[in-house]
């Protein structure tokens, strides 16, 4: 559904990357090869994202901003630590598969909660409307029923659980492009590029060599474009961006 025939790579030398598909209900097992790049490409983001969040924390002006540096920098951080801590207990220690399988959901779990912290900057700092006011808190409410929904059937309904993440995705950027402010919004929107384009690999386990880690770096560019927007129209200070803009 996701890849046309052309993306399948089983009968081809590079078949040795890889695993074959599983049916919807079963979760696909990396090869060595898949495993190790899986812990790579999130395990060498994590020190610049812990970098990059404790850099917005110091050049926070108020408490709003210091708030929301912190909340942006724990979902960042914890993405990539998450991600990494998961796929290297699944590669290392498989024996350990009620640990492992509590990290799954956890990992899953904590995509609502990295999308909801990525927004958190733009509703608490950017002025908006009364009614997209309440975005602010409504984002964390998605966060909270995703979490619920991946506890209660983890692994069970994949294409609603994909469904579930685009929606939360792309619900509160109609709040962001509606502010009078629109300076940051390119590189949202590419940002958001980087994330779909990511979904392709995402569901393309056992048809894509390493398809899950090309996956990881979508997330890890798109992650990376929309610190740089916050950064810079959030936190940089305007006689600096000036400086930047030029």
């Amino acid at each position: 559904m996701f890849t046309p025939r052309l993306l399948n790579f089983q009968k081809t030398k590079y078949a040795r990357f890889m695993n074959h598909r599983v049916p919807a209900h079963k979760r696909y097992q990396p090869t060595e090869y898949e495993h190790a790049a899986n812990c790579a490409t999130h395990a060498f983001w994590i020190i610049p994202s812990i970098l990059g969040s404790s850099n917005l924390y110091f050049l926070s002006d108020d408490d709003w901003e210091t708030i929301s540096a912190w909340i942006y920098g724990f979902g960042l951080c914890g993405l990539f630590v998450v991600s990494t801590v998961f796929h290297t207990i699944s590669w290392k220690k498989s024996h350990l598969r009620m640990v492992e399988h509590c990290l799954h959901m956890f990992d899953r779990m904590v995509i609502y909660f990295f999308i909801a912290a990525s927004y958190a900057p733009w509703l608490n700092l950017r002025e908006l409307g009364p009614w997209a006011s309440h975005m602010r808190w409504l984002v964390w409410i998605m966060a909270s029923v995703g979490t619920i929904y991946v506890f209660f059937f983890h692994e069970r309904y994949k294409l609603l659980e994909l469904l579930c993440y685009i929606v939360m995705g792309f619900f509160p950027a109609l709040v962001i492009l509606s502010m009078p402010n629109t300076d940051g919004i390119w590189e949202l929107m590419t940002g958001g590029v980087f994330y779909c384009l990511g979904m392709v690999f995402f569901k393309s386990d056992g048809r894509i060599p390493f398809a899950h880690a090309i996956w990881h770096l979508f997330v890890a560019f798109g992650a990376g474009t929309h610190y740089y927007a916050i950064w810079r129209y959030l936190y940089l200070p305007s006689t600096l961006q000036a400086k930047v803009s030029k």
